[in-house]
């Protein structure tokens, strides 16, 4: 289990104290996410002239979408690599049933050279027993 931290940060010019199981580089991360978004909205015009409730309100909002939108990314990516498995899925079989037949295949061929072999043997024995035959009938 992680060590519980303590660690200072400095969000929109305000010293916190933030507190967690995340290691302290974590916790920094995440203030400075917040930094950011204040930045963002800070140097925007309209956003000066607002009160404090709805800037705040305005930078969770900004948050929460950016949650969402990685979210449904991530759905996104989840779908692609389901589809992508089942694409290596059937690649496999196909590959599987390629090396089967493959295997069939040359089981065939050692089976057909078998048959050629014992085929030209038989050929030189038949040949030899011709030749036989012709010395013997010129012999008499």
């Amino acid at each position: 289990m992680h060590k519980f931290n303590d660690i200072e940060v400095i969000i929109n010019n305000k010293r916190y104290t933030l507190s967690g199981y995340e290691s302290e580089e974590y916790l920094q991360k995440i203030a400075s996410y917040i930094n950011g978004k204040h930045n963002e909205f800070r140097n925007r015009d309209a956003y000066k002239f607002l009160d404090s409730d709805l800037k705040n309100i305005l930078i969770q909002i900004n948050i929460a979408d950016d949650l969402f939108k990685l979210r449904d990314k991530i759905k996104e990516m989840e779908a692609e690599n389901e589809l992508r498995g089942n694409e290596i899925f059937d690649l496999k079989h196909e590959v599987i049933s390629a090396q089967t037949k493959l295997n069939k295949d040359q089981l065939e061929i050692e089976d057909l050279k078998k048959e050629i072999n014992e085929a030209q043997k038989k050929i030189i024995r038949l040949e030899t027993e011709l030749n036989d035959s012709k010395i013997q009938k010129d012999t008499k």
